[in-house]
């Protein structure tokens, strides 16, 4: 069982946001974590140990991890430049915030509809009430 999870923040403007990203069992989420301003190291830390239970991971989408190799020191601090410059989010990442999206939309249309339908009744039942009033008036 490999257990993977990577926090990326950047500035997708006007706001900085943070990625996160979590490999467990061949099942990949994503969580996107919006903040103001930039956020200090230790702001991140707080945030992740105080609203860790709050936060919203995509459904999860298939996808194998690699073991990861012990790697050369000099090799590993390429890596870690190259991912300092690639500031877009990864096309997966964007597949599971999408999807999340969609859910989300398709919740939301559903709530709306059921809300305008138990309007409409309400409306329809006082009019018939008005009806039966006036007719008892007679």
């Amino acid at each position: 069982m490999a257990i993977k999870s990577s926090l990326t923040i950047m500035f997708e403007a006007p706001f900085w946001i943070g990625l996160y990203e979590r490999y467990d069992d061949g099942k990949y989420e994503v969580c996107k974590i919006t903040f103001g301003a930039e956020p200090k190291d230790y702001e991140v830390y707080d945030f992740l140990l105080k609203n860790w239970k709050k936060l919203k991971f995509s459904p999860p989408i298939k996808s194998e991890i690699v073991e990861e190799k012990k790697i050369n020191p000099k090799r590993l601090q390429r890596e870690i430049n190259n991912q300092l410059q690639d500031r877009g989010i990864g096309t997966k990442a964007q597949q599971a915030l999408k999807l999340q999206h969609e859910q989300n939309k398709l919740e939301r249309k559903t709530k709306n509809r059921e809300q305008r339908e138990a309007e409409k009744e309400r409306q329809y039942a006082l009019r018939q009430e008005k009806k039966k009033a006036k007719h008892r008036g007679r």
